[in-house]
Parts: structure tokens; C-alpha cells; sequence
């Protein structure tokens, strides 16, 4: 029976451009929606924009926009962002869209109905950057933990009863120790709830830029609870017999942000119960981008457009270091230097050399047809990496793991065949040994091109035409024997796949 599989990235807020941090967040979750497919699973891997709230009125105002104009125009940028990066999203969704409008206001009425939400004035802090209220105690300075100003706001307000849902929480982390990753994170939101939770403002009256409240239309819905909802109306609720909502939730896992883990892991999750509706199995958050040791700022200016890293060091070379980098959880750095580094040495001088000069070698001294050999010839010295491991890293999200593997897969292989050196062996006419050496390669070359592709697809697919592997032999399925490359197939003529980077001289 095939698996359904349901990935979210946290839907991006349209009051700004794309920068690495968004591409990051994109890539990991495609890198995750690739592998599964490639495991068999059946995807649905939704992305999208979050296009509500004061943060955007005020903005547009400045811009002299309407709301709904600059949250068309931003929106569209990153739209554009999966397909500038490769992203094999299912769907896109915006909160400004009439289906989840919809689910948004039924998700409230079933909290509602529920008696879970009542009507109160707010008083207190909060931050229109973060969309988020602040208790007096957690105020540094003056100011959000985040560094971001805070007003005083007055104003009749729906409230969620959030204390009524601590203990229910808490046995859940309890229950499911998973459920939150890496350790770290879920260490801070189960101390953070055991603090004590207060009921949560839901509503707003003192703009309009959000969801109407239903019946109480004076009332915009918090950008929170309006956003977090995305997930479900991707699936078609309220209609829990819609095809896409029974196959694929609960969700398998909602990526995101370590800044906004608290209101994923904490507000969503009560959200749901309230609502009667089963929680997400894993939030797992992940860390932040500096740019040359330094926070990525609007004053510094020194944000990094993605289009920009493909358009000088390529697409797959940029999705390959940003997941490399760093172990997935933590807070990475951004240096020219280092990427320049990873490209050189384990694209191009690694896996790169290991396909250019074996697809060389079967082309010059096979005639371009692949030799005779046997995967029971398996070379002495090459561990290779299996689908059990992969799978082990994939699911514990450890990228840098999984890549590790690979690359010294390829690295043992560029030694295996500076030690068999099959260019001696053909002087000696040894032409059957140098055979078995060059197809034992082209084999492992195409274990490693399929163990990429959830990070370089365009590379692998390339890798994969050059050994003339079928299109519909390319999944982890077939990296069983029973697929292995067939003697006598003629090869087109190799092409180098990944070229070193050689910086510009002026």
C-alpha cells in the first residue's frame, strides 16, 4: 500500500522580497518531498504566502498600495522563488484566496462551538514586525525578545482559552517525543508552556486588513490563527471527506523557522484540539542564516537574493550548499569563500571528477559502449550508502549526514580507480580486468547520481542520461541489482557536470 506523505513549509509573509533564508527553508522541504517520492510515497508538498495582519496594511500604506496589491505583487516573488529554486511543490496557497478564507472562518466556528472562544477586551504589547503579543515580563529593554518595537494596544478582542490547554500539551510533548525537533527546541517550548500559559487575543478592531470574524464583522481575525490554518484549506476543509484532507492529514510535518516554533508548536496545536481535529506528527525548526557572520538586516543591507547565487554559482550547486553546510537545527553562515570551497572541492574535483573521468574512460577505450561487469564484482574498499541509512537521515532531518555520505562514497570510488588504475591495465592488456573496474564505477556512479537527486536533480538526471539509465528506473527502488546498468549499452558522449568555479578577474 503507498504512503501519503504531507510536507508544509511555513507560508512567507509578503511584506518583503525573497532572500536565502525563504530558499532554505524551500529546499530542505523539497529536498524531504523528493526523496519520499523517490521512496514510493504518494506527496503533497504545499508552500505558499501569508498576506494578512497590520504589518502589511501599514506597509502598503507607505507604498501608497492597497493591501491587496503589494500582497499580489510580493506574493508572485515568491512564487517565483520555486520555480527559480526547483521547488516541486503540489500547491500554493495565499490566505488572501477565497478556499481558505473559508476554512479559516470554519476552523473558528468549530473552536466556537466548541466553547473555547469568548469575547473580552485586550490590553498589552505587541509587535506589528512579529505579529505577536508580548507579556510585560518578556519586554527587553523596552522592547520584543526579537529586538522589535512594541505598542501598547487597547481594544475589544475575541480571546482563545489557551490556559485550558496546558496540561493537554504537555502530556502531548510527553506522549510524543518527536513530535518537536531538533532536542534543543523542544526543550525551550516544554518550559515555555510549564511557565504558564494565559488566554490568547484572537481578534483585532483597530484595522481591517484580515479575515471578518464570522458574525462579528467588525472583527479581524489574528494573522496567527488565520495563517496557521493554510494547512488544512490546502486539503479542502472543512469538507473532512475531501479526498486530499482523509489522505493526507495529519500532516507529516510542518517545517519551519526556529522564530516562529511557538506559535507551531504551541497555538496550533491547541488550536486543533479545540477544534476536534488530529495534531501534525513532527514541527521541526530550523536555524537562522548569517551573512558573513553577520545577522541579515534590512539596515545592513546585506541580504542575499537567491537569484543572485544561482545566477553566479548555479542552481543544484546552491541548493547542495545550503543543506550541506550545516547540521539542519542549527544557525549557519553564509561566506563566499566557503561556498566557493564546497563547490570546487566536492562538486566539481569530487563527484564531478569521479563521473567526467570514468564516463572518459568507457568513451576512449570502450568505444563509448559499457564494458562487461558484474555488481558481484564489487569493488574492495567502496561502502557505498544504502536506502536504510539515507532513509534514517532523511527522517531525523540530517542533510549534512546524508551528504557526508555521499561524498565519501565518490571518494572512495576517485581512489579506487587511482589504485586499479584501469589506464594500466588496458597497456597490459588486461582489457576484461579494466572492464569490470570501469563498469564497477559507472555502477556506483549510478547509485550516487540517485542518491542526489532529492538535492540536485537537474545534476542527477544529467548523470543519469550519460549512463543512459531509463527515465522510469531512477527511484530507490531500483538501486536493487535486478536494475544494475546492462553490458553492451552504447553511452552518449560524456559532458562535464559540474565545473569548477573560477572566480572573475577584473
Amino acid at each position: 500500500m503507498t504512503k501519503n506523505y504531507y510536507i508544509t513549509t511555513p507560508i512567507y509573509y509578503v511584506n518583503d522580497r525573497p532572500h536565502i533564508g525563504h530558499a532554505y527553508t524551500s529546499v530542505a522541504c523539497d529536498v524531504l518531498a523528493r526523496f519520499k517520492r523517490l521512496s514510493g510515497c504518494n506527496v503533497k508538498f504545499l508552500t505558499g504566502t501569508d498576506e494578512h495582519g497590520q504589518k502589511i496594511e501599514k506597509s502598503a500604506v507607505l507604498a501608497g498600495m492597497t493591501p491587496q496589491a503589494m500582497a499580489d505583487a510580493n506574493s508572485g516573488h515568491f512564487h517565483d522563488l520555486t520555480k527559480l529554486m526547483n521547488i516541486s511543490n503540489d500547491d500554493f496557497i495565499r490566505t488572501t484566496e477565497p478556499r481558505h478564507i473559508a476554512s479559516a472562518q470554519a476552523l473558528w466556528k468549530k473552536m466556537e462551538q466548541g466553547g473555547h472562544i469568548y469575547l473580552d477586551s485586550y490590553k498589552g504589547w505587541y509587535s506589528v514586525r512579529d505579529e505577536a503579543y508580548y507579556q510585560e515580563s518578556e519586554l527587553v529593554d523596552g522592547k520584543a525578545p526579537t529586538g522589535a518595537e512594541v505598542e501598547w494596544v487597547e481594544e475589544p478582542s475575541y480571546f482563545f482559552k489557551l490556559s485550558a490547554f496546558q496540561d493537554k500539551l504537555l502530556a502531548h510533548y510527553a506522549a510524543n517525543p518527536s513530535f518537536i525537533g531538533p532536542e534543543s527546541r523542544r526543550n525551550e517550548v516544554i518550559s515555555f508552556v510549564k511557565g504558564g500559559l494565559k488566554d490568547l487575543s484572537i481578534s483585532r478592531t483597530t484595522f481591517s486588513w484580515g479575515i471578518p470574524v464570522p458574525g462579528a464583522p467588525k472583527h479581524v481575525m489574528y494573522v496567527w490563527l488565520d495563517a496557521l490554518a493554510n494547512y488544512l484549506s490546502a486539503l479542502g476543509y472543512p469538507d473532512e471527506n475531501a479526498s486530499d484532507f482523509k489522505a493526507f492529514w495529519p500532516a507529516d510535518l510542518h517545517m519551519v523557522g526556529k522564530d516562529i516554533l511557538r506559535f507551531h508548536a504551541v497555538y496550533w496545536p491547541a488550536f486543533l484540539m479545540a477544534a476536534g481535529l488530529p495534531l501534525p506528527k513532527r514541527i521541526f525548526a530550523h536555524g537562522w542564516w548569517t551573512i558573513e557572520g553577520e545577522k541579515i538586516s534590512k539596515s545592513l543591507g546585506n541580504a542575499i537574493a537567491p537569484a543572485d547565487l544561482v545566477t553566479e554559482f548555479g542552481l543544484d550547486q546552491t541548493r547542495w550548499f545550503l543543506l550541506r553546510e550545516v547540521p539542519f537545527g542549527s544557525d549557519g553562515n553564509f561566506s563566499r569563500e566557503r561556498m566557493v570551497q564546497v563547490i570546487n572541492s566536492e562538486l566539481a574535483n569530487n563527484i564531478g571528477n569521479l563521473v567526467q573521468r570514468t564516463l572518459s574512460m568507457i568513451n576512449k577505450n570502450c568505444n563509448g559502449i559499457l564494458p562487461n561487469g558484474s555488481v558481484k564484482d564489487s569493488p574492495v574498499g567502496i561502502t557505498g550508502i544504502n536506502f536504510e541509512e539515507a532513509q534514517l537521515f532523511i527522517e531525523n532531518n540530517e542533510f549534512d549526514k546524508y551528504t557526508n555520505r555521499v561524498i565519501k562514497y565518490a571518494s572512495e570510488a576517485n581512489e579506487y580507480i587511482d589504485k586499479q588504475a584501469p589506464w594500466a591495465l588496458k597497456k597490459l592488456g588486461k582489457l576484461e580486468e579494466m572492464g569490470k573496474v570501469l563498469y564497477s564505477l559507472a555502477e556506483s556512479i549510478r547509485k550516487i547520481a540517485i542518491f542526489i537527486h532529492p538535492f540536485m536533480p537537474e545534476s542527477s538526471s544529467k548523470i543519469l542520461d550519460q549512463l543512459a539509465v531509463p527515465f522510469d528506473q531512477r527511484s530507490f527502488h531500483h538501486l536493487s541489482e535486478t536494475f544494475s546498468l546492462i553490458p553492451g549499452t552504447v553511452l552518449p558522449p560524456p559532458q562535464p557536470v559540474f565545473p569548477r568555479f573560477i572566480e572573475k578577474t577584473t
